[in-house]
């Protein structure tokens, strides 16, 4: 199982971390041990001093596909749910600051939390998600805000690497990412439906 990722997928995002606009997606991979089982507790790396949430739609691959077309992408999930792309960002800044791979910051264990999986209804063309911390609402998202889509991520991703039945994507954050502190309580909910929490321990 892979777990990809799509970084600066909604403008105002990349613009509150001053990066510029992509003209194509950002993928990056997290391995398998960074996922972490909602309503599982998230316990504080002691190799950072400054983790963000960064709460995402994420898609479940549900058939094998190579060089898929975009109008055909939808073909291949059925699921979707909320995760929380777990940053390290003391330990990003600095590994961007010398040009090298920011990984480490990144793909740590139980960095991608993932929540229950619903059904996918076709039918409904944007999806509004948000993340509250601690009962307050931090962020708020809609899928009609991507710069890319998410048939347009399948296809992209498709080209490069082979998609495999329960391959993850998370698809990018919206703006209002910020730092977690211990005791602090996650939660998210897709269409007002919470489908994701965790505990900062």
């Amino acid at each position: 199982m892979k777990i990809f990722c799509v970084g600066r997928n909604y403008v105002n995002h990349a613009k509150e971390l001053n990066n510029p606009i992509p003209e194509k997606p950002v993928i990056f991979l997290k391995p398998d041990t960074a996922i972490l089982k909602s309503p599982q507790p998230f316990y504080y790396p002691d190799f950072s001093k400054d983790i963000h949430y960064e709460v995402e739609l994420v898609v479940k691959i549900s058939k094998q596909g190579k060089h898929i077309q975009e109008k055909f992408a939808h073909k291949y999930y059925e699921e979707i749910s909320l995760g929380i792309d777990f940053t390290a960002r003391d330990i990003q800044k600095e590994q961007k600051d010398k040009g090298l791979p920011w990984e480490i910051g990144k793909a740590f264990d139980h960095s991608a939390v993932i929540g229950t999986f619903q059904k996918v209804n076709f039918e409904q063309k944007h999806i509004s998600f948000r993340l509250e911390k601690n009962n307050t609402i931090v962020q708020n998202g809609n899928s009609v805000d991507m710069l890319f889509s998410i048939d347009k991520i399948i296809s992209y991703i498709s080209q490069i690497f082979t998609l495999r039945v329960g391959d993850l994507i998370y698809t990018g954050t919206p703006e209002g990412v910020g730092p977690i502190a211990i005791d602090d309580r996650l939660e998210g909910f897709l269409n007002d439906d919470k489908v994701l929490s965790t505990e900062i321990k």
